[in-house]
């Protein structure tokens, strides 16, 4: 019984490892041949020199973002999940440190771990402010607290493209055609204050949503879409 048990735990680590393996493949093949154009560098050129920055994008806008910053280090979070667990694999895959957790189950202690890789190897941080569930497209406390322990300035990072598909998932998950043009916008910079009361936070989570969704309608707008 106990090598039966030994087995199977091989068996679904080799499992999550080649879906790691595959799905980074993946990635790197959707935009091999893509045109990239970005904006908004330069006012986000500081915290990133630096390192000492939160970047915070939608569950649905995941995939070119990971690929822009692969090799960068960050420590980012995901869920505990079956789906974390692939996120995961392929994030280690491109080069993120990860944290396990989210902002429910597991929440506190992330918090405290992502404050820890901050703190102690200067890493800069990750955040999908809507996962692991929803709702999409809003802002939950957890990035605002995490920039309020930290100091780190909140950066918003979103993205679109000119073929897509999008998934019928609780995120409407955008999917970029293989080698098509794509836009990646940063947001204006988001600072916390260390001293804020509950209100505040909320404030904040406001004007990290607004901020999200102005650049998230802006690079869907430059290729003609218009989403709900």
């Amino acid at each position: 019984m106990l090598f039966k048990k030994k087995d199977n735990t091989s068996r679904l680590e080799l499992k999550w490892r080649l879906i790691g393996i595959l799905g980074k493949l993946f990635i790197d093949l959707l935009f091999a041949f893509s045109r990239v154009e970005i904006k908004g560098r330069a006012r986000v050129a500081g915290p990133i020199a630096s390192r000492r920055c939160i970047f915070a994008f939608w569950h649905d806008r995941i995939l070119l973002i990971s690929y822009v910053h692969k090799g960068w280090h960050a420590a980012i979070l995901a869920s505990d999940s079956a789906d974390g667990e692939i996120i995961a694999q392929i994030l280690q895959r491109q080069g993120y440190f990860m944290v396990r957790g989210s902002t429910g189950k597991g929440g506190v202690r992330a918090l405290k771990q992502l404050l820890q890789e901050a703190r102690q190897h200067r890493r800069m941080l990750a955040i999908v402010p809507d996962g692991p569930q929803g709702p999409r497209h809003k802002v939950q406390q957890g990035v605002i607290l995490l920039a309020q322990k930290t100091g780190y300035p909140i950066i918003p990072i979103s993205y679109s493209a000119k073929r897509i598909k999008r998934f019928n998932s609780w995120d409407r998950f955008l999917l970029p055609h293989p080698a098509t043009d794509c836009m990646l916008i940063y947001g204006h910079p988001i600072t916390v204050p260390t001293a804020i009361d509950s209100d505040l936070v909320q404030r904040y989570a406001w004007e990290l949503e607004e901020e999200l969704m102005r650049i998230t309608r802006q690079a869907d707008a430059h290729f003609g879409h218009r989403f709900e």
